[in-house]
């Protein structure tokens, strides 16, 4: 890979990563409910879920899917009725606390790793990295760089979310905002389902 192209891809992998999307709106309303510390097993579980759907897609589970559609289609299905429950759960959440919100608790690294593999928009960066930067000269280790740039820039830009999360724990400390808040959230969290279903 040249030099030219290791720099687009990390372009890539920031654009992809930064960009609003199902992760980074629950990573802001995880910051903002239980503050960045307990937010951290999801960033890591994303970073990790997202680096294996990278390598399964680059080393033939992309073909899977194009040769199965049904099985997009499956994965594409389960991926937005998850994310519907996620965005109910988060828009009914109350407080600025450990406990006593709809979702008592920030999302695990295991349920933040698993997600990644029936989350819309992680499919769709994870067929486009690797059909844009993979070379079939050296396909293993061009898959492993394509991963590998991902997780070095995924988790500083997912953390700028859950950060913007826990800067605005103050101001939504009133049960009205944070009522409010969640179920902003919610609701876009739910919206951002409908471009990915197409």
């Amino acid at each position: 890979m040249s030099a030219e192209t290791f720099v687009a891809l990390v372009a890539f992998a920031f654009v992809s990563s930064i960009t609003p999307g199902p992760n980074n709106f629950m990573l802001l309303a995880s910051g903002v409910n239980f503050g960045f510390r307990r937010t951290i097993p999801h960033m890591v579980g994303i970073g990790v879920g997202f680096f294996s759907l990278l390598m399964g897609v680059g080393l033939g589970l992309g073909a899977l899917l194009e040769a199965y559609p049904q099985l997009h289609t499956t994965l594409k299905l389960a991926g937005g009725a998850y994310l519907l429950w996620l965005a109910f759960k988060i828009a009914r959440s109350r407080s600025v606390s450990s406990g006593g919100t709809g979702r008592d608790r920030p999302m695990t690294f295991f349920e933040a790793a698993v997600f990644q593999w029936v989350n819309p928009k992680a499919w769709i960066m994870a067929v486009t990295a690797m059909a844009i930067f993979t070379s079939p000269s050296a396909p293993y280790l061009s898959v492993l760089l394509v991963a590998t740039a991902f997780a070095l820039v995924n988790f500083p830009s997912v953390s700028t979310w859950a950060g913007f999360g826990t800067a605005l724990r103050g101001f939504l400390a009133d049960p009205v905002r944070l009522k409010w808040f969640n179920i902003a959230m919610g609701v876009v969290l739910a919206a951002s389902v409908v471009p990915m279903l197409r």
